[in-house]
């Protein structure tokens, strides 16, 4: 063996002393997976014996098993947690160098409030478990736009987060997806909105319903129809006539950019009812109806959804009535006979009383005579005032008393 041998091999031998020597608790140190065995790794590290790195030390998330966070023949880099040469025995904590390092990193996302991905690595009580070098937390609130009840199917997922909350002392890391998806929901809907014109008609989804109305998707952006602008019919409840899912067509009514509102309509995007009345009713048909509204005057009876007709008081029977609350009801059903119809000015008249046969007039009795007839005639002198018949001295005997003035 030469000189200069012997030389490399006394350098190389006191560089492996001066390892064993300087390696103490809390040093960094660099090696290679060799081995996953008890739910734990083995490290090479070019010591005298290899280290260990529990499962628990492997990451800052709790983990089942030692192969969901590295693989035989990985490099890590570790933190001594403790060295026993006696027993052989090296810890090491992958986790704590991995803490360390992504602080820094984190800190930037933090600043630049930028969007970057994560795995959920556990689902937990009140939300989400991400490995971000530090333990990352996504609240359930701040998962999605939308309510969700279960989250079990989210394990494995990779999401698109912001750092919301970022506290190094206590080691505390809040993520939110949320505020993503709020973000790209309002840019496109500033996108929609700017493209959206009044009096467009186009295809919707009803995403949800509610007690005055219907939300209705129109190309990622929900627009309101109204309860009154559902149907040309009364609806007293979205529910009755629309379900979640439902395709409809859509008029927009109005577009409001600075409120961030969209006015829309499902009724004016389809024809009017007055629009084929024209077609459906002629004068002289008769027809069925329900008594709609009850007035003074008259009935308003419903010939078809969105077409109602008058019927006037005079004509609903054939006998005299005060008001049509005598003989009719709302939410009755009538026959009716149209008497004339106008779509322009969207008026009907109608007759209830022509669709029944009139009653035969019962012969009117004579008035028996009170006292004997008096014959005018023959008696001149007769007279008749407001109070009846009546004969006045004056008028009987007026010649006769003349002749004694």
């Amino acid at each position: 063996m030469s000189e200069e041998t012997r030389n490399e091999e006394a350098v190389e031998n006191q560089e492996q002393l001066d390892q064993i020597v300087s390696l103490k608790k809390g040093d960094t140190v660099k090696g290679t997976i060799v081995k996953l065995e008890d739910n734990q790794a083995y490290v090479s590290i070019g010591y005298k014996y290899d280290g260990v790195i529990p499962v628990r030390e492997l990451s800052s998330v709790q983990l089942d098993n030692a192969s969901e966070a590295v693989q035989v023949g990985q490099e890590v880099e570790c933190k001594v947690v403790s060295i026993n040469d006696d027993k052989e025995n090296l810890v090491l904590s992958k986790r704590a160098i991995d803490t360390e390092n992504s602080w820094e990193e984190l800190e930037k996302h933090f600043a630049d409030q930028d969007v970057f991905e994560v795995t959920v690595a556990d689902v937990v009580k009140g939300g989400l478990v991400a490995d971000v070098g530090a333990r990352g937390f996504i609240p359930a609130s701040m998962v999605e736009r939308h309510f969700v009840e279960d989250f079990s199917d989210y394990k494995g997922r990779t999401l698109r987060v912001k750092v919301k909350e970022l506290d190094r002392e206590n080691n505390k890391v809040i993520l939110s997806q949320k505020d993503v998806l709020e973000e790209e929901f309002e840019a496109n809907k500033q996108k929609v909105m700017s493209e959206l014109q009044e009096g467009q008609v186009l295809e919707g989804t009803v995403q949800r319903l509610t007690q005055f109305g219907a939300f209705v998707d129109v190309g990622g952006v929900d627009g309101l129809v109204h309860v009154s602008e559902i149907a040309w019919s009364h609806v007293d409840k979205p529910a009755d006539v629309l379900s979640e899912g439902d395709q409809v067509r859509v008029k927009v009514l109005k577009v409001d950019p600075e409120k961030g509102k969209i006015s829309l309509s499902i009724k004016a995007a389809a024809p009017g009812p007055w629009e084929t009345a024209g077609e459906q009713f002629k004068t002289g048909d008769i027809v069925t109806g329900v008594v709609k509204r009850l007035v003074n005057f008259g009935a308003f009876v419903e010939l078809a959804p969105g077409v109602e007709g008058l019927v006037h008081i005079s004509q609903i029977s054939h006998k005299h009535i005060g008001t049509p609350q005598e003989v009719l009801k709302e939410g009755q059903e009538v026959q009716v006979k149209v008497l004339d119809i106008n779509t322009s000015e969207q008026r009907v008249s109608l007759s209830i009383k022509e669709t029944e046969e009139a009653p035969a007039q019962a012969p009117r009795a004579e008035k028996p005579s009170k006292g004997p007839k008096i014959d005018l005639k023959d008696n001149p002198n007769v007279s008749l005032s407001n109070q009846g018949m009546s004969v006045t001295l004056g008028e009987r005997f007026g010649d006769k008393l003349s002749k004694f003035k």
